[in-house]
């Protein structure tokens, strides 16, 4: 065992308040410390949104993923709001993402693990505590978990209580999710029941009704042959996932089960760190330490070898199949010259990780119109490269996380009908982050499987 595993293997044991030790960023200053508490207690006796075996079913999806068995796919969106808890969007978030699967698994030919970016994605990392209009300074507007954008001090003041509404719209989604998926809703038998009412207009339409039509065929081949129904095709696994920033949240959330070992963060199938807190000695590393589900963690072009090593060996001392994913958010400019030395690093030191490639936050940038934007030409080079970088150092990208949605927004430029400046002015919606739309997010769908045949023929 080498020297950081016997450190990392000889910290003390974790409680799920262990993070209150650390020095903690991004997390909010609540003006009432017992309201906090009472917000906190009442959380914990809530039932709770996910459970052990669900998180234990996706940590051996992941681990499979790892050794090239599964693909996943990530996506939901940048932060969500608890007015876009509708089922409209629900399940045009739902159908977006069982349309990228199902290009993937036509394409790819491997099972793909689906987990979405929602059902608890409250919580946005900001640049700044505070931010300044017409001479007025408010705190920073850091989510629906903790305060409303509107610049009051009203809407502003971090509230402790928005952590039960928070718990409440998860658990609405996570239902709702739920019932779709066991209703048929995802039935491979029947995939053009995901339809987007303005999917006919995508320029994408004609390439993905084919394909489409292909697994319709594929589907009563094999139960022709087979004499019998495929039942395993008439659902999907589902997961969720958010970033793990506001800990009180969290910290409320983990609690031990019968039969099973540990702490469970039960909020949440799949939690990550965000490149703002994965700081080594940070109060987030110390509770993604503690608790069993697996966990990510965003590594940008700032990231060492040395770091990521030393973080790989406090989340992971064990080198647990499926426990550990890092998730590279380079840019598009910078990925070439700042990922090969981590990825030679972790396959040297011969540690398992899932390696994921999130090609949008390294790609932000604003308009001369005022709007932040992604341009898809840079999200699509980031894939490519990311293949092509993984290819060269002998190790696999085994997955993408992507900000998108179902509606019909002009959000990032480029893509199918090719976006413009001053396309954004017509469907620009969120208050964060720019998503890809329907469109943009299939032709990413394609792009990966094109890059990932191309590997294959290699």
């Amino acid at each position: 065992m080498n020297a950081r595993l016997q450190s990392a293997n000889a910290a003390p044991a974790w409680q799920p308040d262990a993070w209150r030790a650390r020095p903690a960023k991004q997390l909010p200053t609540y003006p009432d410390a017992a309201a906090l508490a009472e917000v906190q207690q009442e959380l914990r006796a809530l039932p709770p949104l996910v459970t052990s075996w669900e998180i234990l079913s996706l940590k051996q999806q992941l681990a499979d993923a790892q050794e090239g068995r599964r693909f996943l796919l990530q996506g939901g969106d940048c932060a969500e709001n608890f007015g876009d808890c509708t089922s409209d969007i629900i399940s045009n978030r739902l159908k977006v993402l069982l349309q990228m699967s199902l290009v993937l698994v036509h394409g790819m030919r491997l099972p793909v693990v689906r987990v979405g970016r929602f059902a608890g994605q409250y919580a946005k990392p900001r640049s700044a505590d505070t931010e300044t209009r017409d001479g007025v300074t408010l705190p920073c507007y850091r989510g629906d978990v903790v305060n409303a954008p509107a610049f009051t001090p009203e809407a502003r003041t971090p509230d402790p209580r928005r952590m039960i509404k928070a718990h409440a719209r998860s658990a609405m989604t996570m239902n709702f999710v739920r019932s779709l998926i066991d209703g048929g809703f995802a039935d491979l038998h029947h995939p053009e029941y995901w339809g987007l009412e303005w999917v006919g207009e995508s320029p994408l339409a004609e390439e993905y009704q084919r394909m489409v039509s292909g697994l319709g065929d594929a589907v009563r081949f094999m139960e022709t042959l087979a004499g019998a129904q495929v039942h395993n095709l008439n659902r999907v696994d589902f997961y969720t996932s958010h970033e793990a920033l506001l800990l009180p949240y969290e910290e409320a959330q983990t609690r031990q089960v019968p039969r099973q070992s540990g702490w469970f963060n039960l909020s949440t199938h799949f939690p990550w760190i965000g490149v703002r807190t994965a700081a080594l000695d940070g109060a987030h590393v110390e509770y993604m330490r503690g608790i069993r589900n697996p966990v990510g963690v965003k590594v940008g072009p700032t990231s060492t070898p040395d770091e990521l090593l030393r973080l790989i060996d406090v989340l992971n001392p064990d080198d647990e199949p499926g426990r550990l994913s890092l998730i590279h958010r380079m840019g598009a400019t910078q990925v070439a010259e700042r990922l090969p030395a981590l990825l030679e690093a972790v396959r040297r030191d011969g540690r398992r990780v899932l390696w994921i490639c999130d090609p949008m936050h390294g790609n932000t940038e604003s308009t001369s119109n005022g709007y932040k934007t992604r341009r898809f030409d840079n999200i699509r080079s980031e894939i490519e490269q990311a293949f092509e970088l993984h290819a060269a150092a002998g190790t696999r990208l085994g997955g993408v996380h992507l900000e998108l949605t179902g509606e019909d927004v002009t959000e990032c430029m480029g893509g199918a009908r090719s976006l413009t400046e001053v396309d954004l002015e017509r469907a620009y919606k969120s208050q964060v982050d720019p998503r890809l739309n329907y469109e943009q997010a299939l032709e990413t769908a394609m792009l990966i499987v094109r890059k990932h045949a191309q590997g294959t023929r290699a």
